[in-house]
Order: C-alpha cells, then sequence, then structure tokens
C-alpha cells in the first residue's frame, strides 16, 4: 500500500449511520471527547492521555511521517526507526548497484559506521497539535476577493501559521515547519508543528524475496506472508538539535519509543494503529463513485497496464533495468492494481446504490426540515460532477499516458534566459545559463533513467493515448507528427532520441559547446514537452469553474451532514494527518463458505514457493531456517513462525508502516496493506470486509536476528515477554 495524496476539499465520513468502534480515522486532539468510552469498550488499558497530550510526552511522540508519504515508528532510545520494506524501497534502490543489489541481497549495517546515509530523506516528528479554527475564520472573514476556494488554500493557511508561530521563531529554528489543514470541510482548522531530520539512514532491509515476497500477485491480498519492513536511524547534531548529514552526528534520543511485545497475538485482542493515512473519499457523492470508477479508476488501469508491461520486460532482461526502474514501476503497479479492485468493489458491493440511499435520506431529512439551500447544494453538485466528466477524462489521459507516463516530458526548462542571451552573443549569461541547464541535466539524466527503456515505453504511450483521445482533443505535437512524419509516432519518438538536446549524452556535450536557437527551437523532445504541458494547462483551466461551484456546493452540503448528524460522534477524511484507528484482531469470511484466519506463519512462504517466478522466490537460508525450525523465542505456543495478521483497523495510503500497538501500548506488528474484498473501503467503510494486513512483529525480529544475523539491532530495543 502507498500513499496516493490528493488536496481535496475534506468532509465529514459515514455520517448516515451510527459509528463503529473499529471505524474511523480519529484526530488525537478529539479523543477524549469522541473516543475514550469506545478505547475502554474495546479493552484498552491505557489512559487515553498515553496515547496523546499535548502537555507531556505520549506515544505520538514515537511517530513519525517517513519520507513523502509513510509512516514509521521509533523502536529504540538510539534513534531506530521501523516502517514497510516498500516505504523504505526508494532508498534502497537508490543505494543499490549491480555490484552491491541491495534489492536482491537485502542489506544490514552490522555497526554504525556501516549505516549507509541517504541524501533527500527526511523523517518529520509532529512536535504539536493545535486548533486554530477561529483565528483561520478570522482571516476568512478579512478577505474581499469572495476566493471560494480561499479556505483551502495552502498558500493563505501557510501564511497564517507563519504569523502564528512567527517568522523569526522559524528563521531561527530552519528544521521546524508549520502547517495548518482544514478538516470537516472547512468548519475546522488545526495547525501541525513539525521538527524535521535529514540525516536519516539505512540501517537494515531483508532482500526483496522477503521484503516483497508475492510482489504484484499478492499486493492487496489475503492470505499474506511478506515481510515488508525496513530500518533507518534518526541522527541529531551533537546539540541535540536536527542537523544536515555529518560523521559527527550522534543518534536521535527520542522522547518517546515503543515497546515491543514478544507475547504474540489471540483472535479478538485489541489492536490501534496511529499514522498519517493519506486521502480518503466516504464523502463521495453517488455522481463521484461513477466518476471515479468510469473515468479517475478507468484511466489509471488501461494505460498503467500498457507502461507496466513495457518496463516489466526490460527489467526481466537486465539487471541494470531492473535496479534502475524498480522503485518506478512498484508505485505505479501498486495503485494499478489498487484502481482495479476498487472498480471490483464499487460494483459487487454497489456501493453507488448506497451513496443513493444516503442522498435520498439527506433530501429527507432537508424536507422535513425545511432546508431549501441543502437540497440546492446536492443538485449543484451533481451538475458540477457530471459537467467535468468529457474534460477529467481528457486530462487524466493524458496524465497517465503523456505526462506521467513518458519520462522524456520532463526534459529539462530551457530559460528564455539563454535564449536571448545566444541571440545577443552574451558570453557571461551564456555560461551561466548553461551551468544551471548542467545542474538540471544531471538530474533529468540520473542513474535511474534509461533511453531504451523510455524509448520503448513512450512509443506504447503514444499509440495507447491516441486510441482513445480523438484528433481534435489531442495537444498540438499530433498535428505536427502527422504533418512531418506521416502519423508515425515510432520513427517520431526514435527522432526524440536522436535528433535532441537530451536524447543522449553526446548530443548535450555537442549543445553544451555550440549553443544554437535553432536547436532549441527545433528540438523534438522539448517540443513535445511544451505541447503536452500546454494542453494540460488548458484542461486544468477548463475545470476551474466547475470546481469553484463544487466548492460552493460541496461546503454547504457538508454543513447540512454536520447539522443533520450534529448527536453522533465523526472523524473528518484522511488529509496526511496524524490519526489514530482501533479495532481488533480478527478473522473474516471473504465468500460464502470461506473463513480465512487472522494470522498466516512462515509455513504459508513455502507452499507459495515457486523458483521460476520471480515474485514467490523464497532465499536458501530462510527455507534452512524453516527446515531445521530455528525460529528462537519468536515462535507461537504451537512452534510455527508467525508472518502476518489482520486486524479490522480502518487504514488508508500513508498508514503503509503504521505501527499495530496492543493494549498495553506495545508494538505488535506494522500494517502494510488492505485487503481485495474491500478495496472501495476509502469511499464505504465495509465493517463486516475491510482489514488490514500487518506483519508480525516476532516475523520481524526473527528476520533481523535469525535471517541476517543482526541481533546487535534488538539489544537496544525494549523487548517485552
Amino acid at each position: 500500500m502507498k500513499l496516493n495524496k490528493l488536496i481535496l476539499p475534506l468532509a465529514f465520513a459515514t455520517l448516515f449511520a451510527p459509528v463503529k468502534a473499529d471505524e474511523g480515522m480519529w484526530l488525537l486532539p478529539l479523543l477524549k471527547q469522541q473516543n475514550a468510552e469506545k478505547l475502554k469498550e474495546l479493552g484498552l488499558k491505557l489512559d487515553v492521555d498515553d496515547i496523546y497530550n499535548p502537555d507531556s510526552t505520549s506515544l505520538k511522540d514515537a511517530i513519525v511521517i517517513f519520507g513523502g508519504g509513510c509512516t514509521g515508528e521509533v523502536i529504540s532510545p538510539e534513534g531506530l526507526i521501523l516502517t514497510n520494506h516498500h516505504c523504505g524501497y526508494g532508498s534502497i534502490q537508490q543505494h543499490s548497484t549491480v555490484e552491491h543489489d541491495y534489492l536482491k541481497d537485502g542489506f544490514w549495517a552490522m555497526n554504525r559506521s556501516e549505516e549507509l546515509p541517504t541524501p533527500g530523506l527526511q523523517v518529520r516528528f509532529i512536535d504539536k497539535i493545535e486548533e486554530v479554527t477561529d483565528i483561520v475564520k478570522t482571516e476568512l472573514e478579512k478577505d474581499s476577493t469572495s476566493n471560494i476556494m480561499k479556505p483551502f488554500d495552502t498558500k493563505f493557511l501557510h501564511e497564517i501559521a507563519v504569523n502564528r508561530i512567527g517568522k523569526e521563531y522559524l528563521e531561527e529554528h530552519p528544521y521546524v515547519e508549520v502547517v495548518i489543514k482544514p478538516f470537516y470541510g472547512g468548519n475546522r482548522y488545526f495547525m501541525f508543528t513539525m521538527n524535521v531530520y535529514n540525516d536519516v539512514r539505512m540501517v537494515g532491509a531483508p532482500p526483496s524475496s522477503i521484503g516483497k515476497f508475492g510482489a504484484d500477485t499478492d499486493n492487496w491480498m489475503w492470505p499474506r506472508h511478506t515481510g515488508d519492513f525496513s530500518l533507518f536511524r534518526v541522527y541529531m547534531g551533537k546539540d541535540g538539535k536536527p542537523a544536515e548529514y555529518s560523521p559527527e552526528n550522534v543518534p536521535l534520543k527520542p522522547k518517546r519509543f515503543l515497546n515491543i511485545s514478544l507475547k504474540g497475538i489471540e483472535e479478538n485482542d485489541f489492536a490501534m494503529i496511529m499514522g498519517f493515512p493519506g486521502t480518503t473519499n466516504r464523502y463521495y457523492t453517488s455522481w463521484e463513485v461513477k466518476q471515479r470508477r468510469n473515468i479517475i479508476n478507468d484511466r489509471m488501469i488501461k494505460i498503467r497496464d500498457v507502461r507496466q508491461k513495457e518496463m516489466l520486460d526490460e527489467m526481466l532482461a537486465d539487471p541494470q533495468v531492473r535496479i534502475q526502474y524498480s522503485a518506478k514501476y512498484a508505485a505505479s503497479s501498486n495503485y494499478w492494481k489498487n484502481s482495479i479492485g476498487m472498480n471490483r468493489g464499487i460494483d459487487k458491493l454497489d456501493v453507488i446504490g448506497q451513496k443513493e440511499k444516503e442522498e435520498a435520506a439527506f433530501r429527507k431529512w432537508a424536507l422535513d426540515n425545511n432546508k431549501p439551500e441543502y437540497l440546492r447544494a446536492l443538485d449543484s453538485l451533481k451538475v458540477a460532477i457530471e459537467n467535468t466528466d468529457s474534460i477529467k477524462y481528457q486530462l487524466r489521459t493524458l496524465t497517465e499516458a503523456l505526462y506521467q507516463g513518458i519520462e522524456f516530458r520532463k526534459v529539462p526548462y530551457i530559460s528564455p534566459k539563454l535564449v536571448k542571451a545566444i541571440k545577443s552573443k552574451n558570453k557571461d549569461i551564456i555560461a551561466k545559463e548553461l551551468d544551471n541547464l548542467k545542474e538540471s541535466y544531471q538530474i533529468f539524466a540520473n542513474k535511474d533513467y534509461n533511453r531504451k527503456v523510455d524509448n520503448r515505453v513512450a512509443k506504447a504511450m503514444l499509440k495507447a493515448y491516441m486510441k482513445d483521445i480523438p484528433p481534435a482533443d489531442r495537444p498540438d505535437i499530433f498535428a505536427y507528427i502527422d504533418k512531418k512524419y506521416k502519423g508515425n509516432t515510432d520513427k517520431f519518438i526514435d527522432d526524440c532520441f536522436k535528433k535532441s538536446i537530451f536524447g543522449s549524452d553526446e548530443n548535450f556535450e555537442k549543445f553544451l559547446k555550440k549553443p544554437t536557437v535553432k536547436a532549441i527551437e527545433n528540438d523534438p523532445m522539448i517540443m513535445f514537452s511544451r505541447s503536452v504541458s500546454k494542453k494540460g494547462y488548458e484542461l486544468t483551466q477548463e475545470l476551474i469553474p466547475y470546481n469553484n461551484d463544487f466548492a460552493l456546493a460541496n461546503k454547504e452540503y457538508i454543513k447540512g451532514l454536520l447539522e443533520m448528524n450534529a448527536d453522533k460522534p465523526a472523524y473528518p477524511d484522511a488529509n496526511f494527518s496524524i490519526r489514530l484507528t482501533y479495532g481488533q484482531v480478527l478473522p473474516y469470511s471473504p465468500a460464502d463458505g470461506i473463513i480465512d484466519n487472522y494470522y498466516t506463519t512462515l509455513k504459508g512462504v513455502m507452499e507459495k514457493e515457486d523458483p521460476n517466478n520471480w515474485e514467490f522466490v523464497v532465499p536458501e537460508k530462510l527455507k534452512k531456517l524453516y527446515e531445521t525450525k530455528d525460529f528462537g523465542p519468536y515462535a507461537m505456543k504451537n512452534g510455527e513462525m508467525p508472518c502476518c495478521f489482520i486486524s479490522n483497523n480502518d487504514i488508508t495510503g500513508g498508514n503503509s508502516g503504521s505501527p499495530v500497538i496492543n493494549a498495553n501500548g506495545e508494538l505488535i506488528g506494522a500494517a502494510f496493506d488492505g485487503n481485495w474484498e474491500a478495496m472501495s473501503g476509502d469511499i464505504v467503510f465495509e465493517p463486516d470486509l475491510q482489514r488490514t494486513i500487518s506483519v508480525d512483529i516476532r516475523y520481524i525480529l526473527f528476520i533481523i536476528d535469525k535471517y541476517a544475523n543482526a541481533g546487535h539491532l534488538l539489544k537496544e530495543m525494549n523487548l517485552v515477554k
């Protein structure tokens, strides 16, 4: 599971039915008010203040934003971070070469000096959460522009946050970030102050045959047998503050770290998860669900399917390409399969029918209570959404096929200053601009870019795009291809790599030695990039009036939902802010006559083994450990080695890597996935079907200790028997 982060107006979720104890991504500052009784009812032995306390340390202080879209947790007093293997995948790939293939072989630092600095990787701790609703509303009242989107304008909210904390404070504390996010459709706002750590080092990762066991086939499926974890360490300056990487830095001394339970799990055990869920859409109307199924998901499924087949063929044929494109392929395939499952769930579980019933109930309530403004809001939503179908179909196809699907669409920007300087023969400016261009080129043509792969994928993407978009709706580059190449898109792509400044290192060096305006103006990659960007901008502009209409109607609709359900506790949609979800370790029945157990064991890994399928290869050492039953203290009471388990916690993308915590506040696993039967869960929570899939902490410890022989890492953890 990976984060699909969207910035959208947020709304109340599941407001037409009583809130169930196992449903909801709850705000920490509201736990006491909304959830204390339910938490105790399910078996929590801690006080709610032990989970979140604005005036003291709590479990919250052990939870981090890992990278740009995952969760991690501190598991030792030495700043050791546990997260998922797929969350650390980009970093593992970053350090991998054909000679040192950590994706294939795994990596384990046997001492601090072997831990690998990972440039670009950041970890964020939430230092403070405060409600700023009144402050934001006061600033909105001062606004004279009547900007409908102002309540969700990140720049506007950031300015309020900066003024709130103080510009001087932020200048004196460069590793402090502050952000204000809207909740409940803009009815409430909370400000998050974060400490950012830039010195994060890779400590350990199992081979992909363990950390990614089952790959695409098993993704989003149960039963699961994936050791989806990796280890990193946060470092700080000797003064105890965040700092840039330095060999002199020391391991972080965290405010809080999680104790680790060796006691294992039983059916019905209390389980809570704290993390950063990315995006849910449970406020969707029936018309939005249709648009999501028929356009957004459909476009992703069909176009990524084409792209991934081309990428995978090249990856399986060349170890170097496999390393270069592993992270790109994984990022693409994760939500490709998610979209397939979501569409299946929307139809199978009649999600549209459920939404229509909710809307009918809302209409009845509005009529009964003389609230015509809410009826108008719902009608306006329908019009605004349906009027965007054609535009969004074009934009989503453009984005998937050309904007994201073709890597050379992102060729470096040629500054007008360079063109002007070449024309005027200003050598100083030319030299300066070319230096800037060199830096941009190095980012574009980095170690993970392969022109052969991009060429092959680009040819397939152009064909897929043209198949679904008529000539009148395409970017103008296609008219150029028709005229100059007689519609032969393959020849155009070949010419891009043959003739473009960025088509090869040799071409780029040639341009640097003798830059000309003609070379820039006639460059096919530059022409393509500009044309695609222009079309994307035009389509985005077409959406603006409809988006404004939607925002206004949606805000009013949400206001009505809040009013209709004022007596019920409710949670806002996910927006990558820290949340708590709670439930129980439970089995489930995915279909009639089938009951799936709540845990899996290492035996299942061996049963799935297929040495001829890269997704199900089992390392020899793991097989030997299984054969000898060398499981150490991590085995279950029956002698088997636990692997994964499921609970009915409510999570989504962004929760990847989140800690699963028992009633005593101890770590029992790391969440990494949802289940196939409930892929529509981001829209409608299905209490009987929805499950969180987690890797058992005992399997993680077993791999670290017995497989990797890295038992020194366990010595810094607090293991509770």
